[in-house]
């Protein structure tokens, strides 16, 4: 179902409340620093430790995984100059994923889907601030983002990455969000198919099941991708001058990817809808193909049972009036007789007519 979190009615604006759900441990700071011709990557075990790794010549990501230290969410949003009520939404994790220019700063709230372990997807939100010379991200876990596609291009200096500044780097993270979805989809596509075979072969609760369950994650993932493509408009509509021409120009493709992902979505759930009509009619056909036997079998028996109803009715008083039959000495072989004749002239009528 979708996840609800939020604040108590009356609570004031700008409420920083502590994430019950999030892991015990401690956040972990990560740095990666580069320009074109270098790159450092490390792991802080402090805010002030990476702050002094800080170069403001130089493109610095600074990712922060865990969402359970209040005191280091402060510390960052004093640094980096973020609104009061940015960092309450990055502490609640089920915004609506969208972009808020401020003064110091473009605000970006991103959903990203993955699969577990166990197979099951899962969703979690990326915020991402992005200001002059550094882009600073948070994440509720660790070691479950689609950005490590990101990483090996920085470190190998492939494409434009450590050519680009900041807003690059940017348009980077949301495009390996926004592809993350392309895989989970063909999955799910195959998933769908599967269902339909299955309905139309042997329909059963189990698979009705799958169809819902199908049906559910179809709704989750257009949630979490449809407001993405107001974000790359608002990216490059941006008037503060953090997002330059050049990145707009990856930001229409990035632009296209999610045009083509919320057209995969829509398919997906017109044929999930469909599935349900051809379950219906699985169970109506398999119904009447039930009915027609039985009915063909009724037909078989109704005059039999005539038959056997009238000689079964013993009128042996000795008058004129009753059956000539029952005293006859061949009277049981004629009535197995007029049986046999009768069911003939039936299952003669019924395949001529092709009822069966």
């Amino acid at each position: 179902m979708i996840r609800l979190n939020y604040h108590l009615p009356g609570t004031p604006p700008a409420t920083l409340l502590p994430r019950v759900d999030a892991s015990t441990g401690p956040p972990t700071i990560t740095l990666i620093q580069y320009d074109a011709g270098s790159i450092f990557e490390g792991d802080f075990d402090s805010f002030d430790e990476m702050m002094a790794r800080f170069d403001p010549a130089k493109v610095n990501w600074v990712n922060i995984d865990g969402l359970n230290d209040l005191d280091l969410l402060r510390r960052a949003a004093g640094q980096f100059h973020i609104h009061p009520l940015a960092l309450e939404d990055v502490l609640n994790t089920t915004q609506r994923p969208k972009v808020e220019p401020y003064d110091d700063n473009i605000f970006i709230v991103s959903e990203m889907a993955y699969f577990e372990e166990s197979r099951a997807l899962a969703f979690e939100q990326v915020s991402i601030f992005l200001g002059e010379g550094f882009l600073l991200t948070f994440q509720e876990e660790k070691g479950r983002d689609a950005f490590e596609s990101v990483r090996k291009r920085l470190r190998a200096g492939r494409g434009f990455a450590r050519q680009r500044q900041a807003d690059y780097l940017a348009y980077a993270l949301l495009d390996a969000i926004v592809d993350q979805f392309f895989p989970i989809l063909e999955v799910l596509g195959d998933g769908i198919e599967e269902i339909e075979e299955e309905l139309l072969d042997r329909p059963s609760k189990a698979t009705l099941r799958r169809l819902y369950e199908a049906k559910r994650l179809l709704v989750q993932i257009r949630r979490a991708s449809w407001p993405h493509r107001e974000i790359v408009n608002a990216l490059m509509r941006d008037e503060s001058g953090r997002v330059t021409a050049e990145t707009t120009v990856f930001l229409r493709d990035c632009y296209d990817h999610i045009t083509q992902i919320i057209d995969i979505v829509e398919s997906y759930r017109d044929i999930s809808a469909g599935l349900m009509d051809v379950y219906l009619s699985s169970l109506g056909f398999r119904t009447n193909e039930i009915m027609r036997v039985l009915t063909v079998v009724s037909t078989f028996f109704i005059p039999l049972t005539f038959v056997a109803g009238v000689y079964g009715m013993n009128f042996n008083t000795g008058s004129p009036y009753n059956m000539p039959e029952l005293h006859w000495q061949y009277g049981y072989l004629f009535f197995w007789g007029i049986c046999a004749s009768v069911a003939g002239v039936t299952f003669f009528v019924v395949k001529r007519n092709k009822w069966l």
